[in-house]
């Protein structure tokens, strides 16, 4: 049924097969169940132990994690790379969290080209959402939020 497109309620005698898997793009109305609760996200961390540019790959992830006991600086990938993985297009939107409680000392987040910090970001630690570093330990997690204000350009900024 490719390429199939209905009005108004669908119903099926037999129920409808399989779960929905990949993208979704669209409103989703009714309910929507599965194995996880809608609002649970589980992300399979990716490791950054060393001093590195995270890969488009690690960062569309969306869980970053650092075990390292030396201080580490995680550089975004470019926009252009990062768009490219994401398929972003302007307001597209995606969180980065990074784990560092299994780390020894702290990770600090800069950006690469096309990767542009927030207002807050850029003013600094002070600003709280400017905060670009990670404490290791039980206090080391953190939540950012990546906007894309067209294919290949991203504001970053801390969320959490």
């Amino acid at each position: 049924m490719a390429n199939t497109h209905f009005t108004g309620p669908v119903y099926s005698a037999n129920g409808f097969v399989g779960d929905i898997t990949g993208n979704v793009t669209g409103n989703v109305t009714g309910n929507v169940t599965g194995s996880t609760a809608v609002g649970i996200i589980t992300h399979t961390p990716v490791s950054i132990n060393a001093t590195a540019t995270a890969t488009a790959a690690q960062v569309a992830s969306g869980y970053i994690k650092s075990t390292s006991a030396a201080a580490t600086t995680i550089t975004l990938p470019t926009g252009t790379l990062l768009g490219a993985a994401l398929g972003a297009v302007q307001g597209t939107c995606m969180e980065l969290y990074i784990d560092n409680t299994a780390g020894a000392s702290t990770i600090t987040i800069a950006v690469a080209v096309n990767g542009i910090l927030s207002a807050a970001a850029a003013a600094g630690a002070g600003a709280g959402s400017g905060l670009l570093t990670i404490p290791s330990g039980v206090t080391g997690q953190a939540c950012f939020k990546i906007m894309f204000s067209s294919a290949t350009a991203y504001t970053f900024t801390r969320d959490s």
